[in-house]
């Protein structure tokens, strides 16, 4: 069976978008997205400059990041290698795109449905070569079987000086370029120049990375003059917004279950703190449909599951963890004996705490983001429901509903919990990232677009708030409250600061 792959020879390359129009016209791509596409980048300074050409598309990877995260099948690998998509199938989740090392996944307006490259297959199929293959002009663009020794693309890997984009992915991929310049291969090497078609409205508004170096305001660095449109973000305020609510409806259940173990509640699950759960997991189960482009396709995880995808675990760990709060809520739990009581508990703490937990996994297997390959989040999010659970908890007991935290107990758990918090932050933030891509996420967190939202929300708001409040024991409404809002505020820079770093 074949290995086809794609070679781009930027020796050749003349830049003229053949490729791009001849993909367009072949698959009825819609104005505004592209298949594939040419970035021009130039170097030097007027007269000594020259410019290179870089054309953009699916690398039809070996272990591709696209197809382990989808969760219906809809993006699927080939015998042949050629990963290609079923639109039928797809629920719009866009997290193919958040995989995808290279950009090289849209959504299409059209259907709302994510597609990419395909090979063409359907003229492979039929024995011919994709389309852009054959109406490039100067044969720039070589496609064939990589383990055929005979042939074209395999002579030019086995001859030439080749280099495979981002390998430290470790996506295997299937396209190599020949030639070129470093700028065109990192994203990040080359800020758009502000007055080519796409900066000033498009590019670098969207990746906010308006702090270009002194090399490039004088001319002399790499520079991008030419480009795609850039894509929007894809994960909005729903995700962030989800992730806040599960944390609260999971750590709410974890926190009863705590304080039933320490004997400070009769029962493992009060009716006050199964309200609540039930409440918040609803709203994130309306989050979560209501986020994908095809909500009415959302069966599709359960009945069509692709079990590698952290989306289909995650889903069915929210219907476990839904069931057993269900059952805990309903039933007369109270008058069981206590060790069923404390059976039940440990069940529906781990499977809270899965259910807290998974969506840090779901993150890592984004892996076109680098700032979420970061372990720490599992831990991260699985604290962040528990201080949501006892802020809850608080602000119940504070009321003088049954279910809630004592005072004395509240003051307690809220300062090991803005501790704990605190302690996260440092963790997080004070090494250096491992990657440019991680430590450009983090500046814009830390320093740029994201700040206010970071030391207004996160740290004054999230963290010195409530530490002010437990330590003179007063207004601890105010600490639950601003541990809840420092919670959600740092869920939102989470997600939003990784997608605005460009990754074509």
């Amino acid at each position: 069976m074949p290995r086809m792959g794609f070679a781009i020879d930027n020796r050749s390359c003349i830049g003229c978008h053949a490729c791009t129009v001849a993909c367009k016209s072949e698959h009825s791509v819609p104005i505004g997205v592209n298949r594939t596409w040419v970035k021009y980048v130039e170097q030097g300074t007027f007269p000594d400059t020259k410019r290179s050409f870089s054309v953009q598309r699916c690398n039809h990877c070996d272990d591709a990041p696209c197809v382990e995260i989808c969760p219906v099948t809809s993006l699927y690998r080939r015998p042949d290698g050629i990963v290609d998509f079923d639109s039928d199938r797809c629920i719009g989740c866009t997290a193919c795109m958040q995989a995808c090392p290279y950009d090289a996944i849209y959504l299409d307006p059209a259907t709302l449905t994510a597609a990419k490259c395909n090979y063409c297959t359907h003229r492979v199929d039929a024995g011919y070569e994709p389309a852009c293959v054959i109406v490039c002009p100067v044969e720039a663009i070589v496609c064939g079987d990589l383990d055929d020794p005979d042939s074209k693309i395999a002579k030019l890997q086995r001859t030439q000086q080749v280099h495979f984009p981002k390998v430290e992915k470790r996506t295997e991929p299937k396209l190599f370029y020949v030639g070129g310049e470093t700028a065109n291969y990192d994203p990040t090497s080359a800020p758009p120049a502000e007055q080519y078609l796409w900066s000033a409205g498009q590019a670098a508004a969207a990746l906010d990375l308006i702090a270009p170096d002194p090399a490039h305001e004088t001319g002399a660095g790499a520079r991008r003059v030419y480009d795609a449109k850039a894509k929007p973000t894809t994960w909005g305020w729903m995700v962030s917004a989800y992730i806040t609510t599960k944390a609260i409806a999971t750590g709410t259940a974890m926190m009863a279950c705590l304080l039933f173990a320490a004997g400070r509640h009769p029962s493992v699950l009060p009716r006050s703190a199964a309200a609540i759960s039930l409440v918040f997991l609803a709203v994130t189960g309306a989050l979560l449909v209501g986020d994908l482009k095809q909500p009415r396709r959302f069966l599709y995880i359960l009945l069509r599951p692709q079990w590698k995808s952290w989306l289909v675990r995650g889903a069915y760990l929210i219907s476990a963890f839904g069931l057993v709060l269900g059952v805990c809520a309903f039933a007369p739990i109270e008058t069981w004996r206590r060790p069923i009581q404390s059976t039940v508990g440990a069940v529906l703490f781990v499977l809270a705490a899965s259910t807290a937990s998974y969506t840090a996994l779901l993150f890592a297997q984004a892996k076109g983001r680098d700032y979420w390959q970061n372990r720490l989040f599992v831990i991260t999010m699985f604290v962040d429901a528990l201080v949501a659970g006892a802020a809850v908890l608080t602000l119940v007991g504070a009321i003088g509903i049954d279910g809630g935290m004592a005072a004395t107990d509240a003051r307690m758990v809220l300062g090991i919990a803005v501790t704990v918090l605190a302690a996260l932050l440092i963790a997080e933030f004070a090494p250096s990232h491992a990657t440019k891509d991680a430590a450009l996420a983090a500046r814009l967190i830390l320093h740029e677009r994201y700040r206010y939202w970071f030391w207004g929300g996160v740290v004054s708001v999230g963290i010195l708030v409530p530490a002010v409040c437990v330590v003179i024991g007063v207004a601890l409404e105010g600490a639950a409250m601003g541990l809840i809002v420092g919670i959600a505020a740092k869920n939102h820079v989470f997600v939003q600061a990784p997608q605005r770093i460009p990754l074509s």
